[in-house]
């Protein structure tokens, strides 16, 4: 019962988010802005109170982490042996790799962390998102350049700089040095933040909605499939059996779980355009993964949990 309640008021808004787009109550004009807004205020305020109000030494499972990562990496390889078996073009090997481990994690992964596990899930989800958003990053842009004939410094200035500025990645690393100095924010402060992160999850989930392309599914059925299998089955699967073969209690690797199976992140858009990568296959596989991550995430949620 607890899955169901958390993944169906999950996907309601997603869905509502779908409706809006149609109805034009969200156009194309207002989703960059909005996602703008969402990405680099309303998410990071809501990690940032969350981590620097928790224990760092409580919520940090340093196996957990090191086994999530392992996990992608090895994913990562998979997917790649398959696109070569399945001789794509080479910019849709790119995206085709790129969509089997770089998960939505900020917007669906939180979301349903923090539904599903409270506010300690999301502590911990928050804190394992920032490790796993640095790897997806690299790997995501070590396969686009690997296919795109960009110069091997221009991939390096940008893994750089999206590391740098991912405002996540930036918001857990201000959590936990807050977390750790036991840093007390004034109160008016604190209320702030408090406003701007009831936006985040609403409105990201809205704005999920709003992208999803219902009209290309349909087209280029044995790519999307097998990039979400990976994603959806392979990545989960693979985590849970390490995680379970290292005696990690369920309790400490459930946020992972959540955010090893989030469906391909709206990100691998962006950086298919940047980098060369097959834009049109980037599109459907975000749209296809989201709608099946529905069933997916309540499957390993009803089997972990």
């Amino acid at each position: 019962m607890a899955v169901l309640t958390t993944i169906i008021p999950v996907f309601t808004i997603i869905i509502l988010g779908w409706i809006a787009r149609e109805k034009r109550f969200i156009t194309q004009e207002l989703m960059g802005p909005a996602n703008r807004l969402v990405f680099y205020f309303a998410i990071p305020a809501m990690i940032f109170q969350a981590v620097s109000k928790s224990s760092f030494n409580l919520h940090f499972h340093p196996a957990v982490v090191l086994t999530s990562l392992a996990a992608i990496i090895v994913v990562f390889a998979l997917a790649w042996l398959a696109a070569r078996c399945l001789s794509l073009a080479p910019s849709r090997k790119a995206t085709f790799v790129q969509s089997a481990i770089h998960g939505n994690l900020g917007y669906i992964g939180l979301a349903v962390a923090y539904f599903f596990l409270g506010p300690d899930g999301l502590v911990r989800a928050g804190i394992l998102a920032g490790f796993m958003m640095v790897l997806q990053n690299f790997l995501a842009v070590i396969i686009l350049q690997r296919f795109s004939g960009q110069s091997h410094g221009h991939a390096i200035r940008t893994v750089v700089l999206k590391v740098a500025g991912n405002p996540v990645i930036l918001s857990a690393a201000a959590g936990i040095t807050a977390s750790l100095t036991r840093f007390a924010f004034p109160q008016v402060v604190d209320r702030s933040l408090t406003i701007l992160s009831g936006m985040a999850l609403p409105l990201a989930l809205l704005l999920i909605g709003a992208s999803i392309s219902l009209r290309q599914i349909k087209d280029q059925i044995r790519d999307w499939v097998g990039a979400g299998v990976f994603k959806l089955m392979v990545l989960p699967a693979l985590g849970l059996v390490m995680f379970r073969i290292l005696g990690i209690p369920s309790a400490d690797y459930l946020p992972a779980l959540i955010l090893l199976a989030c469906p391909s992140a709206t990100l691998i858009y962006t950086m298919a355009g940047e980098m060369n990568g097959d834009v049109e296959l980037a599109v459907i596989t975000i749209s296809a993964s989201t709608l099946l991550s529905a069933l997916s995430l309540s499957c390993w949620l009803g089997l972990a949990g």
